[in-house]
């Protein structure tokens, strides 16, 4: 058994949080260490795509200043 195997991970098909992997990889996300963890992925998410994209707008416009 790997150390993934021993993992939480969050299924997006189902919404429900799975010990190892037990779903097909494109649904599901992770690994998490705990239940818990694994129960807010959806939220974890969230938070990560908008920091992403705070970060791409960020260097975009420092991007633009530099092009003059």
């Amino acid at each position: 058994m790997s150390n993934r195997d021993e993992k939480y991970w969050y299924n997006l098909a189902s919404g429900q949080v799975e010990f190892g992997m037990i779903s097909p990889s494109v649904d599901r996300v992770g690994p998490f260490d705990s239940e818990a963890e694994a129960a807010r992925a959806p939220e974890l998410l969230k938070e990560r795509s908008r920091a992403w994209a705070d970060d791409e707008a960020a260097e975009d416009a420092a991007k633009g200043q530099g092009a003059e």
